[in-house]
């Protein structure tokens, strides 16, 4: 058994690039970066802050979601799997590595333009029988508060 799952949480380096292929499927590739803090040791050596930056692609309906919502800046949540190629240019050997987006989350703060909602909505890619994905799939988080006021107990009515 394996398992190739990342979750990520970083910020858009830049704009998503869209493109469509054959059949009007879309294709979005950005970059997300994440950043470890810096902190001192016990004995006063200080490790500096490390960004590292990730080549996120996205297909079809995430795809579509990163054209409208997407920007440089944008906080965002990434489940997906890593996946390495390589191809030849100029008779030079080149790879790379990418984190194909399976759920995204818009986290942090939206732009004005859109509607606000209590929760940012997940967006996921359905997967078929061929490994492909199918379509879009809207999953709003609930919160904790939430549950407790759907379900009829409030927080007093806990053991702790």
């Amino acid at each position: 058994m394996s398992v190739n799952k990342v979750i990520l949480v970083g910020n858009v380096g830049r704009d998503p690039e869209v493109r469509y292929l054959e059949r009007n499927v879309a294709v979005a590739n950005f970059t997300l970066a994440t950043t470890e803090r810096g902190y001192t040791m016990q004995n006063g050596t200080q490790v500096p802050e490390r960004t590292e930056w990730h080549n996120i692609v996205a297909w079809r309906g995430l795809a579509e979601l990163a054209e409208k919502y997407i920007r440089k800046g944008r906080q965002l949540y990434i489940e997906g799997k890593i996946q390495s190629r390589s191809w030849e240019k100029d008779g030079i050997k080149r790879y790379t590595t990418e984190i194909y987006a399976e759920t995204i989350q818009l986290l942090g703060n939206r732009p004005e333009t859109i509607e606000p909602l209590s929760t940012p909505p997940t967006y996921s890619n359905a997967y078929g029988s061929n490994g492909a994905p199918q379509q879009l799939i809207e999953q709003p988080v609930q919160s904790h508060a939430d549950k407790f006021e759907n379900d009829g107990t409030s927080e007093d009515d806990l053991p702790f």
